[in-house]
């Protein structure tokens, strides 16, 4: 994923889905890593593109890492993904 049109992967998918579930925190940095159930995600790159294009947020809070949050546009693209899913 390079640009926010594009279609987002089976990692970036499981990665919003983890968001969803409220299993995953962020840090506060410029370029803000993910972690899932504690463990460093291991592909940042996508958790940087999936934060830089909004589909996901930090939550409320102070520290190194916050809750991670997902937004309307990262609910939309899981809505769109399983839709696809169900018509194909």
């Amino acid at each position: 994923m390079s640009e926010p049109g594009e279609s987002l992967s089976y990692r970036a998918l499981a990665m919003l889905r983890a968001v969803a579930a409220q299993r995953a925190t962020m840090s506060l940095s410029c370029e803000p890593d993910l972690f899932i159930d504690g463990f460093s995600c291991c592909d940042q790159v996508t958790a940087h593109d999936l934060a830089r294009h909004g589909f996901i947020r930090p939550g409320e809070g102070a520290g190194p890492r916050v809750r991670a949050e997902i937004t309307e546009a990262g609910r939309a693209a899981l809505a769109a993904a399983a839709q696809s899913t169900r018509a194909a």
